[in-house]
């Protein structure tokens, strides 16, 4: 197809039809996946309720193993970043034994 032959009205129309035909394929692809995750959900014996809970686990709190001498709220698990207060207590020559909760 040569585009530069065309007209502006017959390219106006060219992109108007092809518009319209992505947009019937998507429908019809969309279609087709619904009947897909149907029959997957009917060999599996799945509801639309399965599919919407989310797979979540509740973690138990993790405790405290370090606690700030000088403000016993301030606490840390000892995973992740330090908090500034242990890394200033460590910069000022302690050890981090010393902050274990008893």
């Amino acid at each position: 197809m040569d585009l530069q032959s065309l007209s502006m009205s017959e390219l106006y129309a060219l992109r108007d039809q092809v518009e319209a035909e992505v947009v019937r394929k998507q429908s019809a692809e969309k279609t087709e996946a619904l009947k897909k995750v149907q029959a997957l959900m009917a060999q599996y014996g799945l509801s639309a309720d399965d599919l919407a809970k989310k797979a979540t686990t509740v973690r138990k709190p993790v405790e405290a193993k370090y606690q700030n001498p000088a403000d016993p709220s301030q606490t840390w698990t000892g995973r992740g970043r330090k908090p500034l207060w242990v890394q200033a207590y460590l910069d000022n020559g302690g050890a981090l034994e010393q902050l274990a909760v008893a």
